[in-house]
């Protein structure tokens, strides 16, 4: 496969994986603003989870949960935004039509068209909540369409690398927002339930949470359950696993310190604990999981597709 190809595919499915993610994160954003006492910590968390705060206070918005919201799924001068994730989802697939198939190309396009159509006028018509249920619907369509009707070769390998690595740093840059600012227990003594089930459903573990524990929430099961949980399709471990199996089934040497890297990772994950791992510091820990998942982004670059 050309680089350039598998650079394309690589970011589609990022990209497409981003502009989900955003939208999950805005849409329990907006259900934590509807609490009186997470009110003014949440309108600007997830500035905060992309540490662009400075950035948005140079546009002059007003620092409130709706204009947030706007700004990030509107602004196309953003790279932050869904607009722009979506954009380049589009641009990336439209360079390798000739290999993904035409199915998932009419998904993207036809997605990129609406999201531009998308204006302020228009979102205050349809609704902000309406919207972000539109991203994900979108988002779940064009993977459904790739898991379904894509060839197992080394675009589809590709596409997974991405999309993985992309929904990894994602669950780990929220759970670490969530522990530095809701760590605190409410009048209970316990973990704010709300607070902590709106985490748990923005990365569709809520079920599993209940399924998995049948008790009272506490941090400690929820950590365990979205670092160390093999079953949970967004858990850390489950996508640095997607990982070592797309890297496994794309043929050739290239990428040997890559593999390396993501192999430790897993079996760190593997054999990993949360009282034992991430207790005394969970964030300094989380952190140097977000440089390993940032190395292993710059290892995919340099492996297949720098030298192009």
């Amino acid at each position: 496969m050309l680089s350039r190809t598998a650079a394309c595919v690589f970011w589609m499915a990022r990209y497409l994986e981003r502009a989900e993610s955003m939208a999950r994160l805005l849409d329990v954003t907006q259900q934590l603003g509807l609490m009186p006492e997470t009110e003014a910590r949440v309108a600007t968390l997830p500035l905060a989870i992309l540490d662009i705060i400075p950035a948005y206070e140079a546009t002059g918005a007003s620092a409130d949960a709706e204009s947030v919201a706007r700004y990030l799924l509107l602004n196309g001068d953003s790279p932050y935004s869904i607009h722009t994730a979506l954009r380049l989802a589009r641009e990336n697939a439209h360079v390798v039509r000739g290999t993904i198939n035409s199915e998932l190309w009419e998904v993207l396009n036809a997605t990129w068209l609406e999201a531009r159509a998308m204006t302020p006028e228009r979102l205050a018509s349809v609704g902000l909540t309406q919207s972000l249920d539109w991203v994900k619907e979108r988002g779940h369509l064009a993977r459904g369409v790739l898991l379904g009707s894509s060839q197992r070769d080394d675009a589809y390998q590709f596409a997974m690398l991405g999309m993985h690595l992309e929904r990894a740093d994602n669950t780990v840059r929220l759970l670490r927002s969530y522990l530095e600012a809701f760590a605190e227990p409410d009048e209970t003594g316990r973990p704010s339930y709300y607070v902590w089930t709106a985490l748990l459903r923005a990365l569709s573990a809520f079920e599993a949470y209940r399924d998995r524990y049948r008790d009272s929430l506490n941090l400690a099961e929820t950590g365990e359950l979205l670092i160390f949980c093999e079953a949970l399709p967004r858990s850390l471990r489950a996508c640095v696993q997607a990982m070592d199996d797309a890297l496994a089934s794309i043929p050739g040497e290239t990428g040997r310190l890559l593999r390396r890297r993501v192999a430790v990772a897993l079996a760190e994950l593997r054999t990993g604990d949360w009282q034992q791992d991430f207790t005394g510091q969970p964030l300094q820990a989380l952190d140097a999981w977000l440089e390993t998942l940032a190395a292993i982004g710059d290892d995919v670059q340099n492996a297949y597709w720098a030298a192009s």
